[in-house]
């Protein structure tokens, strides 16, 4: 099986020609740098929501932005978490494709309903308290966890909550910590797109041609203009 991860989608989405290039000639993209601030801030709330998950109760961020949810005692969020070893997994056996991703949390209403959770964290002179514009990568991340949930036979919400936690970068010292303001976000999810774009996406990697080069994309046109001045050199040494 050809193993898709929810980050594959958005590339192909991006570029179907960086996606076939990743996925079937191995050819990836320079990778970007690691966020290890922001991966310090999700081990700290996991570990915080997985003490109310243990007791059953309400993290102190539910109860202010009255939340009606609880992190949910799931057998399997530990390895739904993992995104590289395990993550929450679908198997299209009709177009043999393994298609997984890894969430950050699960909450779970009164009614019985899954909460896709995922966290965010940054530093700006202002708190976080809305999605903006440019932050359609981040709602389409979460409308893949809810598909592949679903696809898990589990019942879940299209309210999807992004914990985003705001560093102040406003204070005068540094004094060996950074002042986070943390707001709950709500989306309303819509996974319809994605069923049509796995089909679209299989339908690539399945033609022999690699698909063209997409203008928009700075990856294709850097290694385009890369290459263009090899040729150049190589001819002008022959001369």
């Amino acid at each position: 099986m050809i193993k898709i991860s929810r980050s594959k989608i958005d590339l192909y989405l991006e570029c179907p020609r960086c996606f076939y290039l990743d996925i079937q000639k191995k050819i990836k993209r320079p990778p970007g740098f690691p966020f290890n601030l922001n991966n310090a801030v999700d081990t700290l709330l996991k570990k915080e929501f997985d003490r109310h998950r243990e007791a059953g109760t309400k993290h102190p961020i539910q109860i202010e932005f009255d939340v009606d949810a609880i992190p949910a005692n799931h057998p399997m969020i530990d390895k739904w978490r993992q995104s590289m070893q395990h993550g929450v997994i679908f198997k299209d056996i009709e177009r043999d494709l393994h298609i997984y991703g890894g969430i950050d949390d699960l909450w779970i209403n009164s009614k019985g309903e899954y909460h896709v959770v995922d966290y965010k964290a940054t530093a700006k002179d202002t708190p976080v308290t809305e999605l903006a514009d440019w932050t359609a990568g981040y709602k389409r991340q979460m409308e893949v966890y809810q598909w592949l949930l679903r696809k898990n036979g589990l019942k879940v919400s299209n309210t999807a909550y992004f914990v985003y936690c705001t560093g102040d970068n406003t204070t005068e010292n540094f004094n060996n910590k950074i002042e986070f303001h943390s707001h709950i976000i709500p989306y309303e999810g819509n996974d319809s797109w994605i069923s049509q774009t796995i089909n679209d996406l299989h339908s690539c990697l399945s033609n022999p041609r690699i698909p063209s080069k997409n203008d928009t994309c700075q990856y294709c046109n850097f290694f385009g203009k890369l290459y263009s001045e090899l040729v150049k050199e190589k001819n002008g040494n022959r001369e």
